[in-house]
Parts: C-alpha cells; sequence; structure tokens
C-alpha cells in the first residue's frame, strides 16, 4: 500500500503537463492519464469482488479496455486530472474496507490469471510507478523506491521468462527488464544488453 501512495504521488507529479507524446509508442500523455484513471477503476471491480463474493472482472474485453482508452484520451487536461485524482482516491478507500479474510478472496486479473486480493496493492503500485515514468515529464526510475524496483524485478523475471542475466544499477536494470530505455546494461559476458521488448 505504500508503494502505491507513493506511485500515484509520483504519477500525479509527473501529470503537470499532459500535451505531447509520451515514451510508450502511439500513446500521448493523455492515453497514459485515461489509462491510470481506467486502472483504478478496474482494480476497484476486483475490490469489489473480493469484498461481496460478486464476480466482477477488471475490464469486459481487451478490445473494450483499448476503446475507452482511446475514447478518454481526448478529454481537456483538467478534466483527466480530476478523473485520475478522483478514481486513485475511490481505489484507496475501496482497498481500506476488506477484511483480512477478503483479502485472501481470489480473483482475476486481466489476463484472466487467478490471484488473492492480495495482489491488487502490488498492481496498482506497477502501474503508478512505471507510468509516471513512461510520462516522460521527469520523472526518472532512479526515482523510484529501491525496495519497490527489486520486487519489480523479480517480477518481472518470473512472469517474463525471455530475460538474460544481466548486470548494472538496479534502476537502469529495471527499466531494461521493463522494455524502457535504458543504459549501463550488460549480460553476464560484459556485452552490451539487448533491448526487450515493452512490459507492462
Amino acid at each position: 500500500m505504500r508503494w502505491v501512495t507513493e506511485g500515484t504521488a509520483l504519477s500525479r507529479k509527473a501529470l503537470v503537463e499532459l500535451d505531447g507524446p509520451s515514451q510508450l509508442p502511439g500513446w500521448t500523455r493523455k492515453h497514459v492519464a485515461a489509462h491510470l484513471a481506467l486502472n483504478a477503476q478496474a482494480l476497484g471491480n476486483l475490490v469489489h469482488w473480493a469484498r461481496t463474493g460478486e464476480e466482477r472482472r477488471m475490464y469486459s474485453s481487451p478490445e473494450q479496455r483499448n476503446a475507452d482508452i482511446e475514447a478518454n484520451a481526448v478529454r481537456p487536461a483538467d478534466e483527466l486530472l480530476a478523473w485520475f485524482d478522483a478514481s486513485a482516491r475511490e481505489l484507496a478507500e475501496a482497498m481500506a474496507t476488506l477484511t483480512d479474510e477478503q483479502w485472501q478472496a481470489q480473483v482475476l486479473t486481466a489476463q484472466g490469471r487467478e490471484v488473492p486480493a492480495t495482489a491488487i496493492p502490488w498492481l496498482r503500485s506497477r502501474e503508478v510507478m512505471i507510468h509516471a515514468v513512461d510520462l516522460g515529464t521527469g520523472v526518472t526510475f532512479a526515482d523510484l523506491p529501491a525496495d519497490f524496483l527489486e520486487e519489480l524485478c523479480a517480477d518481472i523475471r518470473t512472469n517474463r521468462g525471455d530475460v538474460p542475466e544481466v548486470h548494472g544499477p538496479l534502476p537502469q536494470v529495471a527499466a531494461y527488464l521493463a522494455g524502457r530505455p535504458y543504459e549501463s546494461v550488460t549480460t553476464a559476458d560484459g556485452a552490451p544488453a539487448e533491448p526487450l521488448p515493452p512490459w507492462l
């Protein structure tokens, strides 16, 4: 939950300027802002599922998710900022209501993977931390908490399954594993690491 709070603050800081492209191919900063707000609402669906037992998926379909991002990416900047703030606050408030038993309820990620509700804060922290960097307004992987970066690297290695052993400063290794721009990352034999496709 601490990472959710810190990541939300970093994203909010990075949302200072919504005009222009993000660092994600084909997405403007408004696309990223819309995605973050929609993600908070989608994870709120999982919190509802855990609290009530009523199945409520994150998104009705990948196609609808993408269409919703596109439709909302044209909204005025002040509306997107207000939506980001409200959706983040509502998700935090909803998570705060879960009991110990409800946190153990099984829910499904957007990819259809069954996880306990205790995974929801991690899913959100990844989004707000990494996309704060993707907005391209000054936040870098070096600004993210070291313990988060260590957990992120472990998570990506577990879930990607296609990454070589690499060496370098922790923020740069995390950026490399996430398929973002990086520097000074080498493979075990000292050769420069080859870029990976974007993850998340």
